[in-house]
């Protein structure tokens, strides 16, 4: 997790957290009435085809980029409030989670940060992340809203899991579109942008990797479908779990 802090050293990583905030949080108002699910909570969230994609090109910067565009989502599109907090917690999870997991999520992660299209890891490992990631955004936001009383936790998890793995694996479109000209025109990879001494070693990578796989899955299926009685807790217990795995990055 070493990379999220130094990165603000970088001008360029700062320049692309203000690009991926800026094209997020205007597709998210621009689709934020159109197909709401709960009104003044969540929509169809046509933007979330890019966290994904930003993650595994612009590293840390698509984390900070998708934490800050969606606060700025709510503040335009009306819906800020006490549940933005755990909004901006859970779309940096949704930035986050899929660079950091894909090299660490062994025995599917290669420990290799470049993308390889050909071969079974690629579709195998993206599938994989946007679900994990896309369920861990679901329980840590589902669990505060939960907290303040405002959707019931088994509800929101879901629409949010099922809503952003879809966009998410849509997304895979837009990265092999981009991927190229990232990569060898505008040589924006984030690990090439970035100094290797800033990026740093993952504490325990892969324990962290799998604790954020628990941690999301299990907080889901059992929060949502399970133990709905005791939906509050698990998700609670879940988010830390979470956290946790994120921070041995």
């Amino acid at each position: 997790m070493t990379a999220v802090l130094t990165m603000w050293k970088n001008t360029r990583m700062i320049i692309l957290v203000a690009v991926c905030a800026a094209i997020y949080a205007a597709a998210l108002i621009a689709f934020k009435t159109a197909i709401p699910l709960i009104p003044g909570i969540t929509e169809v969230r046509v933007a979330n085809i890019f966290p994904m994609v930003f993650s595994l090109l612009f590293g840390p910067a698509a984390a900070w980029g998708t934490a800050i565009g969606n606060l700025i989502g709510d503040i335009f599109g009306g819906t800020l409030g006490l549940g933005s907090i755990f909004g901006f917690v859970g779309n940096f999870l949704l930035g986050y989670l899929p660079y950091a997991m894909w090299t660490t999520l062994k025995p599917l992660a290669n420990g290799e940060r470049a993308i390889t299209f050909a071969g079974w890891r690629f579709p195998v490992l993206y599938a994989v992340l946007a679900f994990v990631s896309s369920a861990a955004c679901g329980v840590v936001i589902a669990m505060w809203l939960q907290v303040l009383g405002l959707v019931p936790y088994q509800v929101l998890s879901t629409i949010i899991t099922v809503n952003d793995t879809v966009a998410s694996l849509i997304g895979v479109l837009l990265l092999l579109a981009v991927y190229g000209v990232v990569q060898k025109q505008l040589r924006l990879l984030w690990w090439e942008v970035m100094d290797p001494a800033d990026i740093g070693q993952p504490i325990a990578g892969t324990v962290g990797a799998w604790l954020v796989v628990v941690g999301a899955v299990a907080g889901w299926i059992l929060g949502a479908y399970l133990f709905t009685g005791q939906a509050l807790i698990i998700g609670i217990v879940a988010t830390v779990i979470i956290l946790v795995g994120s921070a041995l990055l």
